[in-house]
């Protein structure tokens, strides 16, 4: 497994990152023995980036990394994102990015990681009353401390970059970006490219919409948050489909499957791009990495986007109440 450098602070990590969010929430049932089994296969792969957030499963998802990584700390570079606020029940309430809510957070996930430190420390999203600076401040303090290795931002605008940037440097910028979601292409990836700071592109497969497995959204438990989301809805369900349906003449002729094709397409969209890609069982992450050894040409790449254009997806990627977090 390739290991490349993120951004121009010194952070280097796999070519393919792993996210974790899914072994511990809102994606139904999972198998913690599975989950961390698909945790060590990724190490065994050379696949050093592991992602969480201190909110997945209010604790639960840093704590199984905790025990997944046990022995093996070296070997791994920990994202870790921090700022959502939940109640009992799991419900949203908001986000808080305070200093004194930003070093409590650190403090509690150093705890449940088991580790002495975080390699990668940044709010999961920009909150509306706090000033940026105020954020990326205090993590700036943490990195002083030791406590944080380096500093990111998840979903913000390129101006929220660039005002991070001044306060402390910014390394990667979390954001989704796949063939179905490229509006950070106008203004966020050119100033991300102007500022050195590297992309870590979640939501590549489009939450599992993209594999071409899913037959109907039906098939989902109650508890899976896909339920609510436009893309799996109705006519644009059967939108999005035909559009995989494209995909998979092209995986075909290439003899791959669908997921790779998309994860190859992200790969090849820049080396400071960084795909994370969200599955907690290993049969499928193995499926993944396999995207890894494609390399696909500008004729490929102009069949793709034949294929599936910029903008073609029906349905934006989260209700609407969430959409207006983006972006900030």
């Amino acid at each position: 497994m390739e290991q490349l450098p993120l951004g121009k602070q010194g952070l280097i990590v796999s070519r393919l990152g792993l996210g974790c969010m899914g072994m511990s929430d809102l994606y139904g049932a999972s198998s913690e023995a599975e989950s961390i089994a698909t945790i060590h296969r990724a190490l065994d792969l050379g696949i050093t980036l592991l992602d969480t957030g201190d909110f997945y499963g209010m604790g639960h998802n840093e704590m199984l990394i905790g025990r997944a990584i046990q022995g093996r700390r070296d070997n791994v570079m920990l994202s870790v994102k921090f700022g959502a606020l939940r109640n009992h029940d799991g419900a949203f309430l908001g986000f808080d990015g305070r200093p004194a809510f930003v070093k409590n957070s650190l403090a509690y996930s150093l705890r449940r990681l088991g580790v002495d430190h975080i390699d990668f420390y940044f709010p999961s999203r920009v909150a509306p009353n706090v000033p940026i600076e105020e954020t990326i401040g205090a993590i700036g303090d943490l990195v002083r401390e030791g406590k944080v290795r380096y500093v990111g931002l998840s979903e913000a605008s390129a101006d929220t970059v660039r005002r991070a940037h001044k306060i402390h440097a910014i390394t990667a910028l979390q954001i989704e970006y796949s063939l179905w979601s490229r509006d950070i292409e106008d203004e966020v990836l050119p100033t991300l490219r102007e500022l050195g700071v590297g992309l870590m592109a979640y939501g590549v497969l489009s939450r599992g919409l993209m594999t071409g497995s899913i037959a109907s959204p039906d098939e989902f438990s109650a508890n899976d948050i896909r339920r609510h989301m436009p893309r799996f809805q109705g006519e644009n369900f059967r939108a999005n489909t035909a559009l995989v349906d494209r995909l998979a003449e092209l995986a075909r002729a290439k003899g791959v499957t669908v997921s790779q094709l998309a994860i190859a397409w992200a790969l090849a969209q820049g080396r400071d791009i960084v795909p994370i890609v969200g599955t907690r069982r290993r049969k499928y992450l193995e499926e993944d990495a396999g995207a890894l050894s494609m390399q696909l040409n500008s004729a490929d790449l102009k069949q793709i986007e034949q294929a599936v254009p910029r903008s073609a997806a029906a349905g934006e990627r989260y209700p609407t109440a969430h959409m207006a977090m983006l972006n900030r």
